[in-house]
C-alpha cells in the first residue's frame, strides 16, 4: 500500500490500541453513533410456517452471510429470535475467534438470526457502509477477541461490545472511503474468486490424471477390453478385475477414547481425528491428546504404509483416505478411521486408486445413511469394492509417473492458494488501513 498518502497531520487518538489518527477524525464509542439488537421477530403463525435462520455457522468473515437455512417453525431453536434490516452488520457475540461478520443484504432481509449474533445498525454520525468496514477491520475483530471471556467457547456481552470505540471521520469522507473500498475490495474478491476456481481446475484436473493412470495405465497403445462393470468401463487387457477382499491383508480400526482438544506432545499418546484424511493427505497432527486414565483402552498404532480411511463421515468425506508415509509414534486410530495393509498390490498404488474417480463412485453407491448427513461404509462393503490389479512392475511404474505429475500440481495448488492468502491479507489490511486514517483516500475515488 506504499503508493497510498498519509493524511497531513496526526493526533493521538487517545486510545492505546488505536494510535494516532488523522487530526479532523474523532472517537466515540459503538453505541453513540449505533443502535443494536433493535428488532425481535414476532410470534410464528403456525408450526409448519417456514422460516429462513441465519446460525453461526452461515456467516464466515470472509464469505459474509450465505444462504440462510429453510426450516419449519417448529424445527426452529429458541435461539432464532432476531431481525435485521438491510445495510445492518450482524457480528457473532459467542465463539468470537470465528471472526463471523456480515452485511445483511436485501436477500437476507426476511430472514431470523440467532440470539448469538449482535446486529448493529447505524445510527447518528456514522454511515451504513463506513460502519460496516469499521466493524470489519482488524482493529475491531481484535478488541472483540481480547474482550471475550472463556477459554473454549469465548464470547463478548453485546454490552460490552457496543462500547469499543470507533474513528469517525465527517460523513462525507465516510462516504468517499466507502467508495474507494467497494472499489478495491471488489477487485480483489474478483481475483481471489478467478484463483479459487484455477485451484479446482487443477484438482479435477489431478484427479482425472489419476483416474486415468489406475484404469487405463500409461500405454496410450496398449490393447483393451470391456471391464464388464458399467461405470469402470474398459481397461488394458492384461489387467485383472478382482474384488478388494481378495487384496486386503488386515483392515482394523481403533477404540473410542476421551481426548483433550490439544494435540499430542513428545511423550503423550494422541489419537488421530477424522480430519486427518480430509485433504486426500495423511496429517498425523491433526490429533487429540489422549486423557492418560483412557491410556489403557487405546489400540490400534498407526503403522508405516497403511491406508488410513474415513468410515463414517459426510457424504463428501466419507471414504476419504490418505497414505501413511512416515512412521508417527504414539500416534492410535479412533473407532471412525480404518488402517488398511495391502498384499499382491502397492500400498502406494492404492493410494492412488483411492483418489480416483472410479474408488469415489463405489463409495457413493454403497454408502448408507442419509444424502445430508454422516454415512457409513462397512468392512464388507469395502472389501466387495471393484480393482483393477495391473502387474507389481506396472503399478511401481504408474506411482512413479503419479508422483512426479502430482508434486507439480501440487506445487502449484499451494503457490495460488499462498497467492489467495497474500491478497485476503492485503484486502484486511487496506481496511484497516483506510478506516482508521492511515492512508488517505480522499482522492482515490
Amino acid at each position: 500500500m506504499s503508493h497510498y498518502r498519509p493524511y497531513p497531520a496526526y493526533k493521538d487518538s487517545g486510545v492505546e490500541w488505536l494510535g494516532t489518527l488523522p487530526n479532523d477524525w474523532q472517537v466515540k464509542p459503538l453505541w453513540s453513533v449505533s443502535t443494536i439488537n433493535d428488532d425481535e421477530r414476532a410470534e410464528f403463525s403456525d408450526d409448519f410456517e417456514e422460516i429462513e435462520y441465519v446460525d453461526i455457522s452461515t456467516v464466515t468473515l470472509e464469505g459474509g452471510i450465505a444462504s440462510p437455512s429453510l426450516l419449519f417453525a417448529k424445527d426452529a431453536p429458541s435461539r432464532a429470535q432476531r431481525k435485521a434490516k438491510v445495510g445492518d452488520v450482524v457480528i457473532s457475540t459467542v465463539r468470537t475467534y470465528l471472526r463471523a461478520i456480515g452485511k445483511v443484504l436485501p436477500s437476507h432481509e426476511s430472514a431470523i438470526f440467532s440470539t448469538g449474533f449482535a446486529i448493529v445498525r447505524s445510527a447518528h454520525g456514522i454511515k451504513p457502509e463506513f460502519l460496516y468496514y469499521s466493524l470489519l477491520s482488524e482493529y475491531f475483530l481484535s478488541e472483540i477477541e481480547a474482550q471475550s471471556t472463556g477459554v473454549s467457547y469465548p464470547a463478548i456481552n453485546a454490552s460490552d461490545l457496543v462500547k469499543i470505540k470507533v474513528p469517525l471521520p465527517t460523513m462525507e469522507e465516510q462516504q468517499s472511503i466507502s467508495i474507494s473500498l467497494d472499489r478495491e475490495t471488489t477487485r480483489i474478491d474478483a481475483l481471489v474468486s478467478k484463483k479459487t476456481r484455477f485451484i479446482e481446475l487443477l484438482r479435477e484436473k489431478r484427479r482425472a490424471l489419476i483416474t486415468h493412470a489406475v484404469t487405463k495405465g500409461l500405454d496410450p497403445n496398449v490393447k483393451m477390453k470391456d471391464s464388464g462393470v458399467e461405470w469402470l468401463g474398459d481397461l488394458p487387457e492384461h489387467w485383472e478385475v478382482i474384488p478388494l477382499r481378495y487384496l486386503i491383508e488386515y483392515i482394523e480400526s481403533g477404540t473410542s477414547v476421551n481426548a483433550t482438544d490439544i494435540p499430542a506432545s513428545d511423550g503423550e499418546i494422541g489419537v488421530l481425528k477424522t480430519s486427518c484424511v480430509y485433504s486426500g493427505v495423511f496429517d498425523p497432527s491433526e490429533n487429540k491428546a489422549v486423557v492418560p486414565e483412557e491410556y489403557d483402552r487405546v489400540s490400534c498404532p498407526v503403522q508405516l504404509g497403511t491406508l488410513i480411511v474415513s468410515r463414517m463421515n459426510t457424504p463428501d468425506l466419507v471414504g476419504a483416505a490418505g497414505l501413511v508415509i512416515h512412521s508417527p509414534k504414539g500416534i492410535y486410530l479412533p473407532d471412525r478411521l480404518w488402517q488398511i495393509s495391502f498384499s499382491k498390490i502397492l500400498s502406494a498404488f492404492a493410494y492412488y486408486w483411492s483418489q480416483s474417480v472410479s474408488y469415489r463412485a463405489q463409495v457413493k453407491m454403497v454408502c448408507t445413511g442419509t444424502s445430508s448427513s454422516m454415512q457409513n461404509l462397512s468392512q464388507d462393503q469395502f472389501r466387495d469394492f471393484i480393482f483393477a490389479k495391473p502387474s507389481t512392475e506396472e503399478q511401481a511404474a504408474i506411482v512413479a509417473r503419479l508422483d512426479q505429475e502430482t508434486i507439480r500440481i501440487d506445487t502449484l495448488i499451494t503457490k495460488t492458494e499462498r497467492s489467495i492468502e497474500l491478497l485476503k491479507e492485503r484486502r484486511s489490511a487496506l481496511i484497516t488501513a483506510a478506516v482508521t486514517g492511515q492512508i488517505d483516500l480522499r482522492e482515490a475515488v
